[in-house]
Formats: structure tokens, C-alpha cells, sequence
């Protein structure tokens, strides 16, 4: 019960690093300001916002990372990334230091790569800790990432909302604090172990918190601030949804001390059981049941005898690793890629331009009304891919 717990914090702590760092959807907020300074074209400035989407083409790089180094070492690399790469801009959009407009672009390459080495931490951690329901977590988290640009909006209006560049502050400086709090959880992972009770209430448990995802979105595009005062209380709104998840493994220990304290043994069939005893058994139960399966697929028993393979010709299990080789031989690959190139690329351009679209319309004081509405329909969005997921089970 407290490996249950331990791996609730984890999904919660997945959960705060995406919902801060999802930050190349403010570009559009501090853009104009970086053009003015930069004293660059529209076509130029482009680049930059290509260069920051382009980082995660070398997204790759986080898996070679992940061979040689452990996880959190490897999400303190992406948050030193983003620490180097919006930090340095930053300080050139405060004019303290001077860069030409190739190191600037390599910045954003930097900045946007940290982002996928973020995601590639956080999608580990769900495929291990949530192997047999991996599709609800992945699609619960990476929703999170949509929200970014709101919450980011929300604390430079209460902080200071005359300057763009302190978004560019925030970028740099919040996602190695959230890396921090997220460590204790990471470190602590709880052994896996697959049963199909657990396997169950996760299942409730995931259509609860989506429920209380479906909230927070509302909460992020309904209540947009006035006044800096407004906007300190709505942010401090948000982070209060963001922390209420933290109430599943509360509730879990608690049921679980619950348990060993005030029930500490009952009595089954007019015999005694420890309730100690009875979670050992559970867990020797379990483990024998893992170590039968184990044996069945390596003895090569196929779909018909309880294996979870496909026919031939197909992928063997959707989420499991698989060769780069084969991968590139695949049709569903290759319509996947054109897909995301052709249909999500473009929702990119729109959000890199929003700022630069509201200021040509004499809109410009609707900007980060625009950022909010965006980033909060970019969250409803991804929080529906899991809806398939949830009519399967």
C-alpha cells in the first residue's frame, strides 16, 4: 500500500513538471519585444520561433542520455538547459549582455530541446510506474503541458505585467525549481507489481482526476485577472488545483495505516489473520503470478494462450521499445510523421504568431487574453486523446 502511494506522487509530480514546462507556447508574449531589441524582421524572428520548435528534433538525444545516466540526472540536464537558454535571453532582452542573432537562435534551439528532454523524463516515469493503463497517464500528463502559457501569464501579471521579458525569467527559473520539488518522488519509486484489483481502481482513480483536470482547464480559461491583485489570487487558485492531486496518495496511506492500526487482524472462517501476514501473502501471491507470466512469454506461448502479442506483420505491444530499423519500415510510422508535420506544425505557427497577429489588428492589450484561451483549448485538446482509453477499459 505505500508502493500504491509512492506511485500517486509520482504521477502528481509528472503532472507539475509538465504544467511548467510547456514553455515554448508564451513565445508569442515576449516576441515583440525580443524583434524591437533585436532589431531583426518578421521573417527573422520566425527563425527564432522555428528554432525553438526545431529543438525537439533533437529530442533523441535524451534517450542516448538515458542510457548512460539516471533519470534525475537527466531531468536536471533539461532544467540546465532552459536555465542556459532563456536565461541568456533574457539578458539579452534586458540589454545586459549583447549577442548576434545566430547565438540567439542557437539559444532557442537549446531552450526548446530542454522541453522534449522533459517530456522524455516524465514519460518514463508513467510507462514504469503505470504499465498496465500507460495510455490514461501519458494522456494526463502531457495534457498539462497546454496549460504552461497560462500559468506563466497569470504570474507576470501579478508580478509585473509591463514587462514581457520577465516571462523569459520564469522560463528559465521555475522549471529547475519544479525539477527540485519533483526529485524526492523520483527517487523513491516503488517496485512495480501488476494486479488486476489495483489495475481497477487506478482506472477510477484516473477518470476522477481527469475530472479534476477538466476543472482546472475551466477554472484557466474562464477567470482571466484585472488587476494584478486579481491575478496573484487566481494564480494562487491554480496552484491549489495543481496540488489538490496530491489528496490520492494522502488518502491512500491513510486508508492504508487506517487498516494496520484500528483493523490490525480479523477473523476469516473462524481463523485469525494478521493484516500484516495478509499484505505478505498478497505480495508472495503476486509475485508468483508475475514470475508464471514471465516464464509463459519467454516459453513462447502466443495470443491464444494469454500473450499480449498481435498477428503478424504488426507491432508486438503498443508502448514497448522496438527497432529503429523496423520502425522506419512501418506505414502507420511514416503516417503518423506526416500527420504531426502537416496537422500539429501548423497550430505551432498560429501560437508563435499570436502576439505578432493581435499587434498588426491593434489588439495588442488582448495578448495574454489570447495566450490564456489558446493554451487552455490546447489543454482540452490533448486531455480528450484520452477519451478512447477510457471506452476501451
Amino acid at each position: 500500500m505505500a508502493g500504491q502511494s509512492r506511485k500517486w506522487m509520482i504521477l502528481v509530480a509528472t503532472i507539475w513538471i509538465q504544467a511548467f514546462t510547456g514553455t515554448n507556447f508564451d513565445f508569442s508574449a515576449y516576441s515583440s519585444e525580443m524583434k524591437s531589441v533585436l532589431g531583426i524582421s518578421q521573417v527573422q524572428l520566425n527563425y527564432l520561433a522555428t528554432a525553438s520548435d526545431l529543438g525537439k528534433a533533437v529530442g533523441w538525444s535524451s534517450g542516448l542520455a538515458l542510457q548512460c545516466l539516471p533519470l534525475w540526472a537527466v531531468m536536471f540536464m533539461a532544467a540546465a538547459m532552459g536555465l542556459i537558454g532563456y536565461g541568456a535571453q533574457w539578458l539579452v532582452i534586458r540589454n545586459v549582455i549583447t549577442l548576434p542573432y545566430f547565438v540567439v537562435f542557437l539559444l532557442c534551439l537549446l531552450a526548446g530541446c530542454s522541453i522534449c528532454w522533459f517530456n522524455t523524463v516524465c514519460f518514463v516515469l508513467c510507462i514504469k510506474n503505470f504499465p498496465s493503463i500507460r495510455p490514461l497517464a501519458l494522456a494526463l500528463t502531457v495534457s498539462f503541458n497546454g496549460v504552461s502559457a497560462a500559468l506563466y501569464n497569470l504570474a507576470v501579471t501579478s508580478l509585473n505585467p509591463s514587462s514581457s521579458a520577465l516571462y523569459l525569467l520564469l522560463n528559465a527559473l521555475v522549471p529547475l525549481f519544479t525539477s527540485i520539488v519533483a526529485l524526492f518522488p523520483i527517487l523513491n519509486q516503488p517496485p512495480i507489481a501488476i494486479d488486476p484489483d489495483v489495475v481497477k481502481r487506478d482506472q477510477l482513480t484516473f477518470l476522477k482526476l481527469n475530472l479534476l483536470a477538466v476543472v482546472t482547464g475551466l477554472y484557466l480559461l474562464f477567470l482571466h485577472p484585472s488587476t494584478s491583485s486579481m491575478a496573484t489570487s487566481l494564480f494562487l487558485g491554480a496552484i491549489f488545483l495543481l496540488i489538490l492531486p496530491l489528496g490520492v496518495p494522502g488518502i491512500i496511506y491513510a486508508r492504508h495505516w487506517f487498516n494496520h492500526t484500528i483493523y490490525s487482524s480479523f477473523t476469516f472462517d473462524s481463523i485469525l489473520v494478521d493484516a500484516q501476514d495478509l499484505e505478505l501473502h498478497k505480495e508472495l501471491l503476486n509475485s508468483a503470478t508475475n514470475v508464471l507470466i514471465s516464464a509463459a512469454s519467454s516459453n513462447g506461448i502466443g495470443a491464444d494462450e494469454g500473450c499480449s502479442c498481435i498477428e503478424k506483420d504488426q507491432l508486438v505491444m503498443l508502448g514497448e521499445e522496438h527497432e529503429a530499423r523496423r520502425l522506419l519500415r512501418r506505414f502507420d510510422f511514416w503516417l503518423y510523421y506526416v500527420a504531426y508535420l502537416c496537422g500539429g506544425t501548423l497550430g505551432l505557427v498560429y501560437s508563435n504568431n499570436i502576439g505578432q497577429i493581435a499587434q498588426s489588428l491593434g489588439h495588442g492589450l488582448m495578448n495574454s487574453k489570447l495566450i490564456t484561451v489558446y493554451s487552455s483549448f490546447s489543454f482540452f485538446g490533448r486531455l480528450l486523446s484520452a477519451a478512447p482509453d477510457f471506452i476501451q477499459t
